[in-house]
C-alpha cells in the first residue's frame, strides 16, 4: 500500500503519476520576511544508516526513488553537488523532460536545471558531457583562492565560475546567496554526505527529502551527512511520507 502523509484514503496500488509527485514535492511559496532561496536536499539511506554501497547510492535505491529523484530535479532551478559525488556517480547534465515542460514554463524556469559543482580544488574532468554539452552552462562554486589555472580550464570548457568564499573553499551561506542573485532560488542538493554536512552545519538547509531503504549493508559506508557535528541538534518537522514495498519516502522541513 502507498500512503501519503497526512494519510489519504487511496487503497489502490497504481504507480504515483509524475503530476502527483510534483504536487506532493512542490517548493513552498515564499512568504514576506522569509529567505528568497529554498534549499532542499535529496538523499537515500539504508536501515543501518549507510548512504552508499561500494561508493554509490544506486545499489540502495529503487525505481520509485529514481522517479522522485527525477521529479525533484524537474522542480529545481539548480542542482548543487559536491565534486567527489560528481566523480563517483558519473554526473551528467540535467536533461529536459517533456512531462515537466509546462510546469517549468509556468514557473518561469528554463528547460532543465543547471548543475552547480562545489569544489575547492577544481579537480574535475572538464572533457565530460557535464561541462561540454549541458542545456544550461554548468556552474563551478569555489573560493577566491582557487588555482587560477584550474579556473581558466573550467571557463575554457564552458563552465561559469562563481566565487563563494574568501579562501580556497566554499562558504555554504555565501553560495546560497550567490545562486539566488543569479536567479536560482529553488535549490536542490544531492550530496554527497560531506556537502550535506556543510549545509547542515551552516544552518542553510530548509528541507530534507530522505528515502529510507529497507536494506542492511553493515560496513563503514558514510551516513547521509558528514563532517563536524552541530552544537545543538536541529529539529525538522515531517511534511509528507510515501511508502512503497518497504521503502519510505519522507520529506522534512525546518520547524
Amino acid at each position: 500500500m502507498r500512503r501519503l502523509f497526512p494519510v489519504t484514503d487511496r487503497t489502490d496500488d497504481r504507480e504515483w503519476s509524475l503530476a502527483e509527485l510534483a504536487a506532493a514535492y512542490a517548493y513552498p511559496e515564499p512568504r514576506p520576511g522569509e529567505p528568497v532561496a529554498w534549499v532542499r536536499a535529496n538523499m537515500v539511506s539504508t536501515l543501518d544508516g549507510a548512504a552508499q554501497h561500494d561508493g554509490r547510492s544506486q545499489p540502495i535505491s529503487n525505481a520509485t526513488d529514481m522517479r522522485i529523484f527525477g521529479t525533484l530535479r524537474a522542480l529545481a532551478d539548480v542542482v548543487v553537488v559536491g565534486a567527489e559525488t560528481v566523480r563517483q556517480e558519473g554526473y551528467r547534465p540535467a536533461r529536459a523532460r517533456a512531462e515537466f515542460a509546462g510546469l517549468r514554463k509556468a514557473a518561469g524556469q528554463g528547460p532543465a536545471p543547471a548543475i552547480a559543482v562545489v569544489t575547492a580544488s577544481l579537480d574535475l574532468d572538464f572533457s565530460l558531457p557535464l561541462f561540454t554539452s549541458p542545456l544550461v552552462p554548468t556552474l563551478i562554486l569555489t573560493g577566491a583562492a582557487a588555482a587560477p589555472d584550474r579556473i581558466v580550464a573550467a571557463e575554457k570548457a564552458g563552465a561559469r565560475v562563481v566565487v563563494a568564499g574568501d579562501g580556497v573553499g566554499v562558504e555554504p551561506a555565501r553560495a546560497v546567496r550567490a545562486l539566488a542573485e543569479l536567479g536560482y532560488t529553488r535549490l536542490l542538493t544531492e550530496g554527497g554526505p560531506r556537502l550535506l554536512g556543510q549545509l547542515v552545519a551552516a544552518g542553510v538547509l530548509d528541507e530534507l527529502c530522505l528515502t529510507v531503504s529497507p536494506m542492511l549493508t553493515a560496513g563503514d559506508a558514510q551516513r547521509i551527512a558528514g563532517g563536524p557535528s552541530v552544537a545543538v541538534p536541529q529539529r525538522f518537522a515531517l511534511a509528507s511520507l510515501l511508502e512503497e514495498a518497504g521503502f519510505l519516502f519522507s520529506r522534512y522541513r525546518r520547524s
